[in-house]
């Protein structure tokens, strides 16, 4: 196969690619160039064009024998696998215990990220009896990685907790459709308790007893208010989350009383099975995701 490696970026990303700014791609550049690798940046629209190369995309789809790099949720985390589907990474495919993680940093490194994050917000989490709902986006439509379609996944809320109030919050960097809009407004119509809203992610995480989803961030980010999360759908997170699915919701009957270790899960994700750019074991987990690629020895 070829030693050649065609990066695929947007125009941004280019940018700041060829100028050095940005910490990962230069690490993954070096990292490629330590294993004789040749490497040259294209356009994004170029995939595909100019002979056979490895090919390396951002978040796209890559092309068979090719790795998509992504963001894990927040900088400086990512992932570097065969596949942009979150559900088929390394780490959803790996079993996760607490007592792998050993470190006597990880509640440590949960608490820094807390504030980082969210600042002090999370240390004033509360549950003020109502589910939160993040959506996404094409909420009529059933995909390969979803149980059901959101607008079923919302009805099946209000079946499985028929008591607490429901707020389902629209992504707000979707693009909903006028059908979309009359589903959801006939849903809320139909039931009392539940309120349709444009993002408000982080005090709805503040306050919600738990979150539902199919596999919205937010249900990650969930996990540093401490909230437990029911999805469903799959994604690389769900190790600690419960599942749920049109045939079985006996994930409502358990979920207040779930409360897993978030730090030393937050920790194991993050520290033990993502690269971090910013920590010196950077190049090593690139390295190491080239090699399950089978791209290097």
């Amino acid at each position: 196969m070829s030693q050649h490696v065609a990066l695929y970026l947007d125009p941004a990303l280019r940018q700041s690619a060829e100028a050095g700014e940005h910490n990962f791609i230069a690490h993954l550049m070096a990292v490629l160039d330590d294993h004789g690798f040749s490497l040259e940046i294209r356009p994004e629209g170029e995939m595909g064009k100019g002979g056979r190369v490895r090919a390396i995309t951002h978040m796209r789809p890559p092309p068979a024998g090719g790795l998509c790099f992504r963001r894990a949720y927040h900088y400086p985390f990512w992932g570097l696998e065969p596949t942009a589907e979150r559900w088929r990474w390394h780490v959803a495919k790996t079993a996760y215990s607490p007592e792998l993680v050993t470190d006597p940093d990880a509640t440590g490194f949960y608490q820094r990220w807390q504030k980082r994050l969210f600042d002090d917000l999370p240390g004033t989490a509360d549950r003020q009896g109502f589910v939160y709902v993040p959506l996404q986006g094409r909420i009529r439509e059933k995909r390969s990685f979803q149980s059901c379609t959101p607008i079923e996944m919302i009805r099946h809320v209000l079946a499985a907790d028929p008591k607490r109030p429901v707020i389902a919050a629209l992504h707000p960097k979707e693009v909903y459709s006028e059908a979309d809009g009359i589903s959801l407004e006939a849903l809320e119509r139909a039931h009392p308790r539940l309120k349709i809203v444009l993002g408000q992610m982080e005090p709805l995480l503040k306050d919600c007893d738990y979150v539902v989803t199919m596999n919205s961030a937010a249900a990650f980010n969930g996990y540093f208010f401490g909230k437990p999360a029911i999805l469903f759908g799959e994604v690389d997170f769900h190790h600690i989350a419960l599942r749920a699915g049109p045939d079985d919701l006996s994930a409502f009957e358990r979920v207040m009383g779930h409360q897993p270790d978030y730090a030393r899960y937050v920790y194991w994700f993050w520290q033990m099975n993502c690269i971090n750019a910013g920590h010196p074991s950077v190049r090593d987990r690139i390295s190491a995701a080239l090699k399950r690629a089978g791209w290097v020895d």
